[in-house]
């Protein structure tokens, strides 16, 4: 009967601590749009935060597929397993309003890299995508003094990132004698992305420019040109910082690139739902809007960014 007794007490106070236990590390979750290397900076930005915020367990999670259905999905899951808040890239914010509204009447919502501004979200953290597209346009101004021709490619043609940048783009080189003809989007399918760039290609012989507004874009216009006998021929502009497509800045078959701070956005996310949910709602501005800058690369100043990301990804 002691060693029941003890048994049982054992059980009890197991249970009774369990639940305290749960309660001492508030989660906090960084749901992207799809897989991509390009979020491999944005997770390591959370686990530098995770590093300095041990009262808390920090998620960071991809969609089964880039798709707001799917995503929608991954919240309402995060939700009901006890997630404190969440930030989010949205894959379509327009038609995704009822569903974040859901999200944030239940939990501090806040956006990243796709911003959803009608929703009740409480704050965006991320670059100025239209500002982003200023200088990528700008790009293109010094690269084609003479004016040209430009086809773009972007993954999801509905996201505010996108329409931002491209709006941001068409801003700067109007009346350059620049037009961009149109934009082909791939919902993040990697052969469409690459198909995209081929039939231009062989359809439209008029373009002299191609503008990648996704991270993986560029390498695959990279990749098509190689094929094709052009690098070089083309003039490119390109968006983040895919190997690759830093590769091709150095070696001049890119004109340049605008890379963003997705480091910044998991690390400073973190840290701002952190102090959201423990009371300290004074990081969050009256615009409800933070902006981490984007910084235009090229031949001069690749090597040396090159190398901070390497340090950031312990690379």
């Amino acid at each position: 009967m002691k060693k029941l007794s003890i048994t049982a007490l054992a059980a009890a106070l197991t249970l009774a601590a369990s639940p305290v236990l749960a309660e001492e590390k508030q989660s906090l979750a960084f749901v992207v749009n799809a897989a991509s290397d390009f979020w491999k900076l944005a997770e390591a930005g959370v686990k530098a935060a995770q590093a300095e915020l041990p009262d808390f367990d920090l998620q960071f999670r991809y969609p089964a597929q880039g798709t707001a259905a799917l995503q929608n999905a991954l919240m309402d899951d995060l939700v009901a397993a006890g997630t404190d808040a969440i930030m989010i890239s949205s894959v379509d914010p327009k038609n995704s309003v009822d569903a974040f509204n859901k999200i944030a009447g239940q939990v501090p919502l806040f956006t990243t890299d796709s911003d959803a501004p009608q929703s009740k979200r409480i704050a965006y953290l991320g670059s100025s995508n239209t500002k982003a597209g200023i200088q990528a346009g700008e790009i293109a101004v010094k690269a084609l003094p003479k004016g040209g021709k430009c086809m773009g490619f972007v993954g999801f043609l509905g996201a505010d990132n996108a329409k931002e940048r491209i709006d941001g783009f068409r801003q700067a080189v109007d009346g350059k004698g620049i037009e961009l003809v149109d934009v082909r989007g791939d919902d993040v399918d990697f052969a469409r992305a690459r198909s995209n760039v081929d039939d231009v290609l062989a359809a439209n012989p008029e373009i002299d420019c191609m503008v990648g507004f996704y991270s993986y874009n560029p390498p695959k216009i990279y990749e098509a040109l190689q094929a094709a006998g052009k690098l070089g021929a083309i003039t490119v502009i390109a968006f983040d910082e895919d190997p690759i497509t830093l590769g091709a800045v150095r070696e001049g078959s890119f004109a340049g690139t605008v890379v963003q701070d997705p480091y910044q956005w998991g690390y400073q996310g973190m840290k701002l739902m952190a102090a959201y949910v423990k009371g300290d709602k004074s990081q969050v501005p009256a615009d409800g809007l933070i902006i981490v800058p984007t910084q235009v690369i090229d031949k001069a100043n690749v090597d040396a960014f090159e190398k901070q990301l390497k340090e950031r990804i312990g690379g």
